[in-house]
């Protein structure tokens, strides 16, 4: 892909960051509204809890999303630019952008936002393998995302893990294009994440911004592994 439309999809992204950040605020202020009933005490304390605690998903910083945004489209435009599956990359990663706010503000994974990246993707795939005539394509696709699923399901079960079952169902979504691209793109997808989860809890304990017991969500840290992933295929 040239430089210019590379340059192009690029500004597309960034325009999807942007409109991410209001997308997730939308999914933050119905959470807030819940009142989380899980947490003890009388309503109106745990909605004020919840504001706090999702004050940065209503403030979302409109420039880091954009910027994120652009980064994460320019990079699948130059890594996968004469893939017919680029569309489904894309639409997928403009979901994960909404994700990935929406689980830093409140530990979060919406069904309806997984599942609209798991459709899209999907959709995407489906395209792509009619369009070059190889729909037994769809086959790894869909192993990579049972794979997947059946990974996290069991980390997600083994004594103090700390992986909700949006993860899981995250998990299983991003195992379609990552399945598509092969075995070993889909190994690294699921390798990545850890790694980079492992890096940032470091930092933020030796910067004591957390402590060990301090829950931090995971779902960035999958997105970035599939990204990273696909760019190295």
């Amino acid at each position: 892909m040239s430089a210019g439309l590379v340059t192009g999809v690029a500004l597309l992204g960034a325009l999807a960051g942007r409109a991410a950040v209001a997308l997730a605020r939308r999914f933050v202020d119905l959470w807030v509204s819940a009142a989380r009933p899980d947490v003890p005490g009388d309503p109106a304390t745990r909605r004020r809890d919840a504001a706090s605690d999702a004050g940065a998903g209503r403030r979302g910083n409109r420039l880091g999303a954009t910027l994120a945004g652009a980064a994460v489209f320019g990079g699948l435009a130059a890594a996968r630019g004469g893939d017919p599956a680029l569309p489904a990359f894309l639409a997928m990663a403009a979901v994960g952008l909404a994700l990935g706010l929406v689980d830093l503000a409140c530990l979060r994974l919406p069904d309806r936002l997984v599942a609209a990246a798991a459709g899209a993707g999907g959709t995407g795939l489906v395209g792509a393998a009619l369009v070059t005539g190889t729909p037994g394509r769809l086959l790894p696709a869909l192993a990579g995302s049972a794979v997947s699923f059946a990974g996290y399901v069991l980390l997600a079960l083994l004594p103090h893990s700390r992986l909700g079952f949006g993860d899981v169902k995250l998990a299983a979504a991003l195992g379609l294009p990552l399945g598509w691209l092969g075995w070993p793109t889909l190994g690294l997808g699921l390798l990545l994440p850890h790694l980079l989860n492992g890096v940032v809890v470091l930092v933020l304990l030796a910067a004591r911004r957390v402590r060990r017991d301090t829950p931090l969500p995971f779902g960035p840290a999958i997105l970035a592994g599939a990204w990273l992933a696909v760019l190295l295929a």
